[in-house]
């Protein structure tokens, strides 16, 4: 028997409140993301993970994270998990200059970064452990505080 590695992806990403501060001296943002992470699973057992972490960075700084909670994925089907994510740019460095040319732009360019670490169960005997790793791009759209182009590998 042949056990495979989930697939995590990022289903939908929704826009709960965005600030931006565009000034010159010290350009910043704020927001609140939720997204749908998906679970997909093509074994023929269960795939139970871990609790985990969501990281959303600009720039290749992580500037947020949401939880994961620890769930399962039944045999051959797919796991839909809601992640509320809080983002700042505060936890950028002082002196990142595409900020503010980003925001007047108004494409904000994101990635997000999530590792499910589990086991997948198989007829209640066999156990395999298996890691389900994410990386997706996405741009947000300031002016109509929507994400877009979202890819996941």
């Amino acid at each position: 028997m042949r056990f495979r590695n989930p697939k995590v992806r990022l289903g939908s990403v929704t826009v709960e409140t965005l600030n931006l501060n565009s000034s010159s001296s010290s350009p910043s943002f704020t927001m609140k993301l939720t997204a749908q992470v998906t679970v997909k699973n093509t074994n023929f057992g269960n795939f139970k993970f871990g609790n985990s972490t969501a990281t959303i960075s600009y720039g290749g700084t992580e500037i947020g994270e949401g939880a994961i909670v620890k769930a399962h994925a039944r045999f051959r089907s797919t796991k839909k998990v809601n992640v509320t994510v809080a983002a700042s740019s505060s936890k950028l460095s002082t002196n990142y200059s595409h900020l503010r040319s980003d925001i007047e732009a108004g494409i904000l360019q994101l990635s997000s970064h999530a590792k499910l670490t589990g086991k997948i169960h198989m007829f209640f005997i066999l156990k395999k452990k298996k890691i389900a790793e994410m990386n997706c791009t996405m741009e947000l759209n300031t002016k109509t505080k929507a994400i877009q182009n979202l890819a996941c590998k």
